[in-house]
């Protein structure tokens, strides 16, 4: 019997899961190297949707010792990453509301320096010897390129394809782009997305705003809003050049289709449910 991929992984969405990595994995603190293996992998805890690192502990270069228990509270945020899919944690819900057995660490370095709660070890056998850290606590390296936001997911990824199709975005009967110069960007497990030349955007009805977010694919994005409506605030945005894989929707931008009527070829689009409807 046929299986649908996609099934096979939400199915083990309430499993630790954890997949080996070939790449060098570094972290710093404030320059100071912590971490620096070729022996990482990466780690979803139940519910997580985004993978941390798990290294070595003989490769932390920094005392472990137990955390104290009020140093782990910290909330849980449940989202639904679309219909079918099973309950999930967003990523605002921070490292230290730890989802499997085990026990917080504190990491102390050579200099004095804590970070309480920074570090986790399972008491899965699977992970034994393997420490998981706090990507936050950190900056990181993959080989010898910076990396931010969260490990890329292997099972992950984007793809950007060029369309002639003549698209219209308009909110409350205001259009606010008309292109036929689209990229369309397929994420797994996301709606597509619609990148727009910034010509074809009418900018003179929307504000720059001050919300920024992180995408460990594509970049950091800058947010748009559009005043004259109450769902128009950070309603498009628009990635830096951080990543060369991105470089097809660099300068364009892209409307949250949850949020506005759009049309493709003449055809109104149905809104997606995510967690951005």
């Amino acid at each position: 019997m046929a299986t649908q991929i996609s099934s096979t992984i939400f199915g083990l969405m309430d499993q630790l899961r954890y997949e080996p990595t070939g790449k060098r994995i570094r972290a710093y603190l404030n320059d100071t190297p912590i971490v620096d293996t070729h022996r990482a992998l990466l780690v979803w805890e139940p519910k997580r949707v985004t993978p941390i690192f798990a290294v070595p502990e003989e490769d932390v270069r920094a005392e472990l010792t137990a955390a104290d228990a009020d140093q782990t509270v910290s909330p849980e945020y449940p989202i639904a990453i679309m219909l079918d899919a099973p309950p999930a944690l967003d990523p605002r819900t921070k490292f230290s509301r730890h989802t499997t057995p085990g026990n917080p660490l504190t990491i102390t370095t050579a200099d004095g320096a804590s970070l309480p709660a920074a570090a986790f070890r399972t008491d899965d056998t699977e992970l034994a010897g393997h420490v998981l850290l706090d990507f936050d606590a950190f900056s990181w390296r993959e080989d010898d390129e910076s990396i931010f936001g969260h490990p890329r997911d292997p099972f992950h990824r984007i793809d950007v394809r060029h369309t002639s199709a003549a698209i219209t975005v308009a909110v409350n009967g205001t259009t606010l782009a008309d292109t036929t110069r689209a990229e369309l960007l397929y994420e797994t497990f996301l709606p597509p997305r619609i990148y727009i030349p910034a010509d074809d955007v009418h900018l003179d009805v929307l504000e720059s705003s001050q919300t920024r977010s992180v995408c460990p694919y594509k970049g950091i994005a800058s947010y748009f809003s559009y005043p004259a409506s109450p769902q128009g605030t950070d309603i498009v945005w628009q990635y830096d050049s951080s990543f060369l894989d991105a470089a097809q929707i660099h300068g364009l931008l892209c409307f949250f289709n949850e949020r506005v009527d759009l049309t493709v070829d003449g055809v109104t689009q149905e809104k997606p449910v995510t967690p951005w409807s």
